[in-house]
C-alpha cells in the first residue's frame, strides 16, 4: 500500500529527520519526500498504514502533512 501526503517540509535536512522518525513508527516500509514536488510530497510504502499516525507525527515535528486523495 502506498500512501501520498502533501506537507509544508521544504529542507532536506527536516525531510531526512521526519523519515528517521517514521521509520520508527513503520519499521518495514518505504519512507521518501520529492521536495522537489510543489506539494513537498511525503510517500510512505508499506503493508498497512494508519493514515492518522503518520500525519500526527509529522506534526509533533511542527509541520503540515495531510493524505493526498
Amino acid at each position: 500500500m502506498v500512501e501520498i501526503f502533501k506537507t509544508n517540509i521544504t529542507s532536506k535536512t527536516i525531510a531526512n529527520r521526519v523519515v528517521k522518525l517514521l521509520q520508527l513508527q513503520f519499521p518495514n516500509s518505504r519512507i521518501n519526500f520529492d521536495l522537489e514536488d510543489c506539494d513537498n510530497i511525503l510517500r510512505v510504502e508499506t503493508k498497512t498504514i494508519k493514515i492518522q499516525l503518520v500525519e500526527q507525527e509529522v506534526a509533533k515535528q511542527g509541520y503540515f502533512c495531510k493524505v493526498l486523495k
